[in-house]
């Protein structure tokens, strides 16, 4: 006997709305899978912003998509005027990462496969997609090679800022880009901005002190920044 015979009950699929034993054990499924997504979330999460109210909503819109797609199952006037109701729907939150978007959408999709009754493929999906993405995790998969740095320095403005740098960048960096020069202090210092990666065992101190040497001691700020250079 297969998961879906289990949770049928009447011994077959009807085509029209499920009865409303099978609605609540479909709803426990979508309940028990999506409680899953939500501790991978929690377990993966690597910012600084993690919301429990993000999490606890991840589980609601998979257990409410299960049911408007049974509820909805055969009945036209019930699909169209759920979808005029929702089109008026607008979301204020702004999520914190890109994946969070991908959560609810895998959230979403969970939901509406238990809600077509196809309970097995439901279970197996949430495995494969929830292996896949804690291996993506854990293994930091497609992280940049090494953490990136924006470096904003100020000079005076008789100074060859490109001549002076350079030899600094050539010994600490292994590539440079420079994001933006403009004129400070009433055209008195030039600022500039720089996105650049360091070398392997390069030490940040000596860097600081070097560029404090060739900028005359003015301003100079390094802000790590963990973004691969568009280069």
């Amino acid at each position: 006997m297969t998961f879906e015979d289990l949770l049928n009950l009447g011994g077959g699929v009807t085509p029209g709305t499920p009865p409303p034993k099978e609605v609540a054990l479909a709803m426990a499924v979508s309940l028990a899978l999506n409680l899953a997504i939500a501790t991978l979330y929690r377990k993966t999460y690597k910012g600084t912003r993690y919301s429990q109210d993000y999490v606890q909503t991840l589980i609601m819109i998979g257990v409410v998509t299960t049911i408007l797609i049974m509820v909805v199952a055969g009945n036209g006037a019930i699909a169209f005027g759920m979808f005029a109701a929702f089109s008026v729907i607008r979301f204020r939150r702004t999520l914190g990462q890109s994946r969070d978007l991908a959560f609810v959408f895998f959230a979403m999709a969970i939901g509406m496969v238990v809600g077509a009754r196809l309970y097995s493929m439901a279970v197996i999906i949430t495995a494969i997609v929830g292996v896949a993405v804690y291996l993506l995790t854990k293994t930091d998969a497609f992280a940049p090679r090494r953490a990136s740095h924006m470096l904003t320095l100020r000079m005076t403005s008789d100074m060859d800022f490109e001549q002076l740098l350079l030899p600094v960048f050539d010994n600490f960096a292994d590539r440079v880009q420079l994001v933006s020069v403009s004129s400070a202090q009433a055209g008195m210092m030039t600022e500039l901005r720089y996105g650049l990666q360091l070398k392997i065992g390069a030490s940040t101190p000596k860097l600081l002190e070097a560029l404090h040497l060739v900028c005359g001691n003015n301003r100079v700020i390094l802000t790590p920044t963990g973004n691969e250079l568009d280069m």
